[in-house]
């Protein structure tokens, strides 16, 4: 599709300036406070999916937040790709350790993105990526070279879970029929180094409360007398973990299947530097799972951590208090062979099971997810390799992601249908932290690489 390039080169800035408008939306699902924004995110996706030629564009209510839905059916016997993406984004706390407000994007070099990266609370995940299937679906049409029929799907409740999505599926089978589901929502090795997610982990995501003594205590009258909720939950949660890195809980590690020598091998061959990778992330040393490599660790092993704690006084200055409460959010990204809903009841019962006498707990399940692994020698995942090699210069390596998405095993077991997994960003582009960004090199790629998804995938289905 060498028509298209002109058309991407002459319509860059154009391309960035709508995706800043739409970075300045604070579109956080989590925060009930910017329920209204949500929903300005939401008519704004659907104003820019009318505005590039999608003929059938819909706003769907739910009891959350919206779901975008829009449609270009231009031959029956075509086959139908349906896009998925999200709009909502990550709560951008803490604000003080941000360069830049983190919704005031702003464009600016760093060693990984020398053309520049656009700095920004979702510029990768999700709404940039999400972004770049509108814009090259827009050069698709523009140059009346979709060859396929296209539907939309663009949610509001990714980071929160995707509470309302699988009933809306459920309820919408017939409108969205499909072949494959295209979704940009990970990453590649390098931008020298393109790739794409062949697995996904899954979630098990809680929340834990640990009560002590009925009131909040003065710590000099009562301290050494009464057990300290915040000390027990410390201790707890340390006792999850052995002095080899794995997880205490019982049963946790039942079904987990067992990697081949031969794809750990393949995995390592991924370019990989350590040593950059910690001064990356500015630590002395790694830790993890005795007996795996940090890839094999973020990749194909599950894991157990404290996504937040807190109890007690965290204000400013002193207060000796001994605190009735201590909470903690606990996360466990699971692997294939495990099941969420399985997880959530071993981990309740464990960690009921190592509460002392002297504290109460409450184990609260949050949301969770499948982990997925994708085959690789289907026609969807030919075409992306084929389109990703086209736009980069260079064989795509097939990868698993330490990341969830867990409406994937959702598309497959309610639609019936694969996905495929074709993201631009990178490891280090800080989703779900401060100072977020996307390159700019990274999102006009990909805008060049999906029409080339969009060709080859139609090809090989009527060859087919």
């Amino acid at each position: 599709m060498k028509e298209l390039k002109p058309y991407l080169e002459a319509n860059k800035q154009r391309f960035l300036d709508e995706l800043l408008e739409l970075l300045r939306i604070p579109s956080v699902s989590a925060d009930p406070k910017y329920a209204g924004d949500v929903h300005r995110m939401a008519l704004a996706t659907a104003e820019h999916l009318r505005a590039v030629g999608v003929d059938t564009v819909e706003i769907h209510e739910t009891a959350g937040h919206p779901i975008v839905y829009g449609e270009k059916m231009v031959d029956p016997k075509a086959p139908t790709v349906l896009v998925y993406g999200h709009y909502d984004v990550q709560p951008a706390d803490p604000l003080n350790l941000w360069d830049s407000p983190p919704f005031e994007p702003v464009v600016k070099k760093t060693k990984l993105h020398p053309q520049g990266a656009i700095f920004a609370r979702g510029s990768c995940d999700d709404k940039g990526q999400m972004f770049m299937h509108v814009k090259a679906f827009e050069m698709m049409v523009r140059n009346r070279l979709l060859p396929c029929n296209v539907k939309f799907m663009i949610e509001g409740e990714e980071e929160v879970g995707s509470v309302n999505l699988e009933k809306f599926c459920k309820e919408h089978k017939k409108k969205l029929s499909c072949d494959v589901v295209l979704i940009s929502d990970t990453s590649v090795i390098a931008n020298d180094t393109p790739s794409l997610t062949v697995g996904l982990r899954g979630l098990c995501y809680m929340e834990v409360e640990v009560t002590g003594p009925n009131r909040d205590l003065h710590s000099g009258v009562y301290g050494g007398a009464v057990a300290n909720p915040v000390n027990v939950l410390c201790q707890m949660i340390a006792s999850l973990h052995d002095p080899k890195g794995r997880i205490t809980v019982e049963g946790f590690y039942d079904g987990v299947l067992k990697v081949s020598a031969k794809e750990r091998k393949l995995m390592n061959e991924a370019p990989f530097n350590e040593k950059e990778y910690m001064k990356d992330l500015q630590v002395n040393e790694l830790k993890g799972e005795k007996g795996y490599t940090t890839i094999e660790r973020t990749g194909i092993r599950p894991t157990l951590d404290v996504n937040g704690i807190w109890g007690g006084y965290i204000g400013e200055g002193a207060k000796t208090v001994l605190p009735s409460k201590a909470f903690a959010k606990i996360s466990m990204r699971l692997v294939p062979g495990q099941d969420p809903k399985k997880i959530e009841k071993l981990f309740q019962k464990h960690f009921e099971k190592i509460a002392p006498k002297s504290v109460k707990v409450k184990v609260m399940p949050h949301h969770g997810g499948y982990p997925v692994v994708v085959p690789t020698n289907s026609i969807e995942y030919k075409a992306s390799e084929k389109a990703m090699e086209k736009a980069f210069g260079k064989k795509p390596l097939p990868q698993r992601g330490g990341g969830s998405i867990p409406i994937v095993a959702m598309f497959d077991q309610v639609l019936g249908v694969k996905s495929v997994l074709m993201g631009f960003g990178l490891d280090s582009d800080n989703i779900h932290s401060p100072n977020e960004h996307y390159g700019l090199f990274n999102y006009y790629k990909g805008i060049e690489t999906i029409p080339y998804f969009f060709q080859y995938y139609t090809e090989m289905k009527k060859k087919k």
